[in-house]
């Protein structure tokens, strides 16, 4: 029986300034999140009373344990990146240190992998919030309408 072959295929030329304008982006990126999920979290103690309504309590619970979780891990990501863009060094300094790079290289190829999982597990996120939220406000204004 032959084993699959895990190693990519195809695999991008990283050099340095690549690099960094990647880290650069995600580190963009992760920050604006943050600051995202504070709206968020601002946006349902607004719609706490909703949120807790019996029908849909469940959904809620759910929508902000994981909104928790995934600001837990922009925290431990904006730290990752960070020490990732610091040790950009090994690449630039001149030194032939093949293995430390092709090592780096590795850790940044999995970071690509790590980040753009984040990004979409956090946009399925929002779009789930925004769609909870956008219906109680509907079932707000009909309550509003028929009275």
């Amino acid at each position: 029986m032959r084993t699959a072959d895990k190693r990519p295929k195809y695999v991008e030329w990283l050099n340095a300034d690549v690099i960094h304008e990647a880290s650069r982006n995600w580190l963009s990126e992760l920050r604006f999140i943050k600051d995202e999920q504070r709206f968020f979290e601002n946006l349902i103690k607004s719609y706490t009373l909703q949120l807790i309504d019996s029908e849909r309590f469940s959904n809620s619970k759910k929508l902000v344990a994981r909104l928790d979780a995934l600001q837990k891990k922009n925290k431990a990501f904006i730290e990752t990146v960070k020490s990732h863009e610091n040790e950009l060094l090994i690449m630039v300094d001149g030194l032939d240190q093949l293995k430390k790079e092709d090592a780096y290289k590795t850790k940044h190829r999995a970071l690509i992998v790590d980040i753009n999982k984040y990004f979409k597990t956090y946009r399925s996120l929002k779009k789930r919030l925004f769609d909870t939220i956008d219906d109680i406000m509907k079932h707000e204004k009909q309550k509003r309408l028929l009275q």
